[in-house]
């Protein structure tokens, strides 16, 4: 829902905002890291921020995934925590967290995600936050795009490609959850300051009865999903 985003030859103009500094500061880290799955940062003009374009597509919408595609998504955020663990940027926390790691803000280069944009929401945070988001919106859907046995498949292929550890797999469906309803109070945030909103009140209130219904789906299965996690 950005607007103002601009692409200019190799690289892509976005209007600056509170957050560019911090985002500045977070891709040069993961470009001094080694980190080969983000923009880099190229600097500002005429107000904007001026990342370098990343070749690819990103997918339209939320659909079902193969578990190569789900694999490399969560190997690549994996990556990108690592890059920022310890850091000044991360602080007290585990990591910087993406804070979005959905499909929709991974580049894919043919059928395979290579990278992750849009780090307007990134703040530190802990690993689970950004692993729950991921599982839920690559795999975990009540419109049932997979099968609900093999949505708990892919929830451990994440867990799995990831690395979590024993003590994080058995909170990964809690954290699933409060993501989840973390996205309403998201979402209902702009319904209560309509001013500050990046969207009409009915595609707000739609993203809102959307979270609940994928709230209510994962906790009336979750032990389908925490048996696939042992």
């Amino acid at each position: 829902m950005a607007t103002g985003v601009v692409r200019m030859g190799g690289t892509v103009r976005k209007p600056s905002t509170d957050a560019s500094p911090f985002v500045a500061e977070l891709l040069n880290l993961l470009e001094e890291s080694g980190f080969q799955g983000a923009p880099r940062y190229v600097g500002q003009a005429d107000g904007c921020d001026i990342l370098t374009f990343v070749e690819g597509h990103v997918p339209a919408r939320f659909q079902a995934w193969s578990d190569s595609q789900v694999h490399a998504a969560a190997g690549l955020l994996r990556q990108m925590h690592d890059a920022t663990s310890g850091s000044t940027l991360a602080g007290h926390f585990e990591v910087v967290c993406h804070h979005d790691p959905g499909p929709n803000n991974y580049v894919f280069q043919g059928d395979m995600p290579i990278a992750l944009i849009d780090f307007a929401e990134a703040a530190p945070g802990s690993r689970l936050e950004d692993v729950g988001y991921l599982a839920w919106t690559w795999s975990i859907a009540s419109a049932l795009r997979l099968p609900l046995g093999r949505q708990a498949q892919q929830v451990r292929l994440i867990a799995d490609a990831y690395g979590l550890q024993e003590a994080e797999r058995h909170a990964l469906i809690d954290s699933v959850l409060e993501r989840q309803m973390r996205n309403v109070r998201f979402w209902s945030r702009f319904l209560a300051h309509p001013a500050i909103a990046p969207a009409a009140p009915q595609v707000l209130n739609d993203r809102i009865a959307w979270s609940r219904r994928e709230h209510d789906f994962t906790f009336r299965h979750r032990e389908i999903f925490d048996t696939a996690l042992r």
